[in-house]
């Protein structure tokens, strides 16, 4: 009798324990089902952004071999004195040191005569940026860019107002002694010379200098560009040389093009209008070189 009560009381014991354990393993194993408070879902809210795409040029082309050779003969007269083999070692141009030719490369050319020396260089350099989740190869060239255009003391490309024309500007006024609108001015009122003869020699003006076109931001260049006009102090002895360095990005690759006029004999001043003209031929040459 006393054997059978003790059976009873650990029988229900027992029972309690495994239907204890049962359902803490069926919690478990609900809990892993339903993916709550597991790693996968954690990981799944963390996804990171996309990086920007590369820059469209992955290399640079050679730049002693970007320009024609019939281009650079305009840009650097060669010396009667040279010989078909200097002629054709002053058009191949001299490469600049390099470390890296996927990311700076340059090259320069010299052409001297009795008259005046010439000097041009091209630079080419790619921009990578190091993290395209945070910004693009193109807009990390741009960032590059937009360095050097404010180096060169020139502003941001885009409308200015006209305070004549903005509202609420004052009307302005007549200044004291000056000619009212409409009224014929003592050029317009000179008397003309009979057929046949010349105006006096004090009416007539010397002939104008060219004009300096001067820096300024370039519009129908690459993605943007501007171009710097510097002309060398004057002086009793010295020659005045004019640089022209224009500075244009096209994608992720920036161009610097610098062109330099430097005569020999004192007083001379090489054309604004030229200089620059033939600058920007050779890199308009270069944008097209590098669309191809």
């Amino acid at each position: 009798m006393q054997r059978k009560a003790v059976r009873r009381g650990v029988l229900p014991g027992i029972a309690m324990l495994t239907a204890l354990v049962a359902g803490v393993t069926g919690l478990t194993g609900c809990t892993s089902g339903n993916g709550v408070g597991s790693d996968s879902d954690s990981k799944a809210g963390d996804s990171s952004p996309a990086p920007a795409p590369a820059g469209k040029y992955r290399s640079l082309p050679s730049p002693c071999k970007a320009a024609d050779v019939k281009r650079l003969r305009a840009m650097l007269p060669a010396g009667d004195s040279l010989t078909d083999e200097q002629r054709a070692q002053l058009y191949a141009g001299t490469a600049d040191t390099s470390y890296d030719g996927d990311r700076h490369v340059g090259c320069r050319w010299t052409a001297q005569a009795p008259e005046e020396t010439r000097l041009l260089s091209v630079g080419f350099e790619r921009v990578v940026s190091y993290d395209r989740t945070v910004m693009s190869d193109d807009d990390k060239a741009r960032q590059v860019y937009v360095r050097r255009l404010t180096d060169a003391h020139l502003p941001f490309p885009g409308p200015t107002p006209n305070p004549a024309t903005s509202p609420g500007a004052p009307a302005a006024s007549p200044t004291p002694g000056a000619p009212a609108a409409g009224a014929a001015t003592p050029a317009a009122t000179a008397p003309v010379p009979p057929a046949g003869q010349s105006p006096s020699p004090g009416g007539s003006s010397a002939s104008a200098p060219p004009p300096e076109l001067g820096s300024r931001v370039l519009e129908g260049l690459g993605t943007e560009a501007y171009i710097e006009d510097k002309l060398s102090a004057a002086g009793a002895g010295a020659a005045q040389a004019r640089t022209v360095r224009i500075v244009f990005r096209t994608s992720n690759v920036i161009v610097t093009v610098e062109y330099s006029v430097q005569p020999s004999l004192p007083g001379t001043v090489p054309p604004s209008p030229e200089t620059q003209d033939k600058a920007r031929q050779l890199a308009q040459a270069l944008v097209e070189r590098f669309n191809e």
